[in-house]
């Protein structure tokens, strides 16, 4: 099946759009909705609230509450209305398994969604598989197409990053060099870099010539910035975690106003940071990953307007009502797409409660196509049913004038690989 329009039966992608911008206006007042009979729509958030993740979660926290405002103002789900339940796993994995269970057997939620760090859907995945609940993850690890996982879990809202390094090694061996040093965090996230992108770039002629992990909870890294080899001439950077900032800032204080590689980071190194903040100046020139673009772009669509008008972010990717509150622009999205799957996944399936469940995973396996749209405003997406996995378009940016600017935009076939698994064939 493909879907053309993700909201299946409900209001037409321009009808949303338009509900989308009167839910904006203050001063607008939304028309009351009259709720079809049944008992609202309990979702259950499994948040990244605390923990090295705190900055992801809220403003996943955020987007998934202006989304929520979006879909019930325009009738809810199959015309009920839709709950959201937050329960925080502080960026655990056993504490995520908990949360879990918390979710379904205590709030009685009809499926759970939300994490990002892959440590943690590792850890609680099993537990939704055990329970039998839709399990949805906003997370870029390639922990779902990987097959290592179960039926349950799906991740329809953001590229993997097996996938995002496929659509842009081409692109940094041919523009940056070929000599790579990669700095990534000790743990499964950055062991999906360091191993896709060192085969991805030996395909272009290129080498890894040193690989550096760096513990996620390190909170200084001058002890490993001098085993990056002399002679790299790029340097792959993706760091998570609070300590963020300090790595960038300890990075250009290593190089100083010498010589230093061609830099070409995923914005994970600076998620949730300023571009202004002092110290960061030597990126200037640099280049970085990002998802969805944090800084509007001067061809940004119509649904990339009201999106950011929606959840609160301004054209520097920051909130309206703080400028230093920054948005993690580029992993958000994932929330606001998948709640929209979640809708079209209920009303293709016919979803009246949990014995429906096996139903839900069923017809989100059967879609395929969706376009830019409302719903999905990063970006066209393909979803392939067998593996779980969506798949969409990657932006490579330069740092221009202290700001994000996007250089060079792949495709969606440009991050296609063989599958690995099918859970089609796998029982319930």
């Amino acid at each position: 099946m493909t879907t053309n329009d993700l909201t299946g039966q409900g209001p037409s992608r321009r009808m949303v759009l338009t509900g989308m911008g009167a839910g904006l206006l203050a001063s607008a007042a939304m028309p009351a909705v009259v709720w079809a009979q049944g008992a609202p729509i309990k979702l259950g958030f499994q948040l990244h609230r605390t923990g090295i993740g705190a900055a992801y979660g809220h403003w996943y926290e955020r987007t998934a509450q202006a989304a929520l405002k979006v879909v019930n103002d325009a009738g809810g789900i199959a015309g009920r209305p839709v709950e959201i339940i937050f329960e925080d796993d502080g960026t655990d994995p056993a504490r995520g398994a908990e949360v879990v269970d918390k979710l379904v057997n205590q709030h009685g939620v009809d499926m759970v969604f939300g994490p990002l760090f892959s440590h943690v859907v590792m850890g609680s995945a099993p537990r939704a598989g055990e329970l039998k609940v839709p399990y949805l993850v906003c997370s870029e690890g390639y922990h779902v197409a990987s097959g290592a996982l179960n039926r349950w879990t799906l991740q329809p809202g953001i590229t993997d990053v097996r996938s995002q390094i496929a659509s842009m090694a081409p692109w940094v061996a041919a523009n940056l060099g070929k000599k790579v040093t990669m700095v990534y965090p000790d743990y499964a996230f950055g062991y999906d870099h360091r191993d896709f992108f060192t085969a991805a770039i030996a395909a272009q002629g290129g080498e890894v010539i040193a690989q550096i992990a760096i513990p996620p909870t390190e909170t200084t890294f001058t002890r490993y910035l001098p085993q990056i080899p002399a002679e790299t001439e790029v340097l792959y950077h993706v760091m998570v975690g609070p300590a963020v900032l300090t790595f960038v800032k300890e990075l250009g204080e290593f190089y100083g106003t010498g010589p230093k590689p061609q830099l070409f980071g995923f914005i994970d190194s600076l998620e949730a940071v300023d571009f202004a903040t002092p110290g960061l100046e030597f990126l200037e020139g640099t280049h970085f990953w990002e998802a969805h673009n944090r800084v509007k772009q001067a061809d940004a669509t119509e649904f990339e307007t009201a999106y950011r008008a929606a959840v609160g972010v301004d054209d520097n990717g920051a909130s309206v009502s703080d400028a230093a509150d920054v948005a993690t622009y580029s992993h958000m999205f994932s929330v606001w797409e998948t709640l929209f799957v979640i809708k079209a996944g209920i009303e293709a399936s016919g979803y009246a409660g949990p014995a429906d469940r096996q139903k839900f995973v069923e017809a989100l396996e059967a879609m395929t196509d969706m376009p830019l749209s409302a719903e999905h405003p990063q970006g066209a997406k393909r979803f392939n049913g067998k593996t779980h996995q969506v798949f969409g378009v990657q932006n490579i940016s330069q740092v221009q004038g202290g700001k994000l600017m996007r250089v060079h935009q792949t495709t969606i076939e440009d991050g296609l690989y063989e599958d690995a698994v099918d859970y089609t064939t796998m029982s319930f």
